[in-house]
């Protein structure tokens, strides 16, 4: 447009110039109309382009506007994220401590169930150790009365052995005496018949056999006399008191009670008597009524023994039984032998134990050679043990150490 007007402009001054108005006038006024037009639409461009500019400016009003929306509504949109993500975030964590907290309380209703079920598991094994405990004190009283029946049992079988030992052993001196004071009486009545008579001599020979027989009575009391106050010296001693004894008089005496006892049950029975004490034998401190148990029966299985051999009707056999005292200067040993059936093997290491016995049913308890045991290893520190060969015999051998020695 501008270029056309400055080319109209041209023309009119080309014409004027060359004397031609005519044409120079309508160019010049082609070039006015179209400098009016350019005016007009200049001022439509001004117009245009100021409504473009306040449109532009409204829209970046706008635009900004809107952003500052946008950022507005991102803000509150991060704002309720955030909230939304705190919310969720205290729900997760309420939800895990509610979790936990169920867990824990789970955990703590099946540890109180299961606390409660031990409760009474403990509370019925309790009660049912406590039955088993009175009935072990029930088991226990009672076999602790049956083994006091049977240990009075085992005493008053020794004290029968003894007992019967006692009476034949006294029954010879008795005899004597009892035969000595009929010869005697009847001397008495021919004496004073004689004296009657006027018969010294008559007289005098009968008070001499009066007199040996009144010394043979005195020596046969005293012999019996004797036997009793050796018997009462051993049961007189206080119980666990030990005194010092005289173990060669004790082991004799023992030897032929129990040899006296089998033989008031069997008269046909006869055994050698095999003795070999040391004649310095030192005083030991024991229990004699202890000891004297414990020799006792000793004594009364091995005679037990050879006469069970004799009874097999072994032929030749002659039944022995012996005794034997040895101080080595700091033990004293007695050694019980007899030269019956011997013990087996497979019985030796059971020989001590309590109920133990190779005798028949109702022939033994099973407590004497355990008691015996327990008298000489706990009652005198002692030890008891045993040598046997089948066949040949058995040997049970009686140590008190050198501290009971005086």
């Amino acid at each position: 447009m501008p270029q056309r007007l400055a080319y109209l402009r041209g023309l009119a001054d080309f014409y004027a110039q060359r004397g031609q108005n005519g044409p120079a006038g309508r160019y010049a006024r082609l070039g006015l109309a179209l400098s009016d037009s350019l005016r007009t639409q200049q001022g439509r461009f001004q117009v245009a382009g100021y409504e473009a500019e306040r449109a532009e400016q409204t829209q970046q009003q706008r635009i900004a506007a809107l952003r500052l929306t946008q950022v507005q509504d991102a803000a509150r949109a991060r704002r309720q994220r955030l909230l939304l993500f705190a919310t969720l975030g205290g729900l997760a964590l309420l939800a895990g401590l509610g979790f936990v907290l169920w867990r824990a309380n789970r955990q703590k209703q099946q540890a109180n169930e299961q606390l409660s079920q031990l409760n009474e598991a403990v509370t019925s094994q309790k009660h049912d150790l406590q039955s088993q405990r009175d009935q072990l004190d029930n088991s226990l009283t009672e076999l602790r009365a049956t083994q006091a029946q049977l240990i009075q049992k085992e005493k008053m079988a020794s004290l029968g052995e003894l007992t019967a030992g006692i009476a034949h052993e006294i029954q010879n001196p008795l005899n004597f005496v009892n035969n000595f004071s009929e010869v005697s009486a009847e001397l008495v009545e021919e004496l004073q018949e004689a004296l009657a008579s006027n018969d010294s001599a008559e007289a005098a020979a009968l008070a001499g056999d009066l007199a040996q027989n009144l010394v043979k009575i005195s020596h046969h009391g005293r012999r019996a006399a004797g036997i009793v106050k050796g018997m009462l010296e051993h049961s007189q001693t206080s119980a666990g008191e030990r005194q010092p004894t005289d173990l060669n008089r004790l082991c004799d005496e023992y030897l032929r009670l129990a040899y006296q006892g089998l033989r008031a049950k069997d008269k046909s029975f006869n055994a050698t008597l095999n003795t070999n004490f040391l004649a310095d034998l030192p005083l030991v401190a024991v229990v004699g009524t202890d000891v004297g148990r414990v020799l006792l029966n000793l004594f009364t299985n091995a005679f037990y023994a050879v006469r069970q051999r004799q009874q097999a009707g072994e032929p030749g056999y002659a039944p022995a039984v012996g005794v034997q005292t040895r101080w080595d200067g700091s033990r004293v040993e007695i050694r019980v032998t007899d030269n019956g059936a011997g013990v087996p093997d497979d019985i030796k290491a059971k020989i001590f134990q309590p109920f133990f016995t190779t005798k028949p049913p109702g022939q033994g308890t099973g407590l004497g050679l355990s008691l015996s045991h327990d008298i000489v290893t706990q009652g005198h520190g002692g030890t008891l043990t045993l040598e046997s060969r089948a066949g040949e015999g058995t040997t049970f051998s009686l140590v008190l150490p050198s501290a009971s020695s005086l």
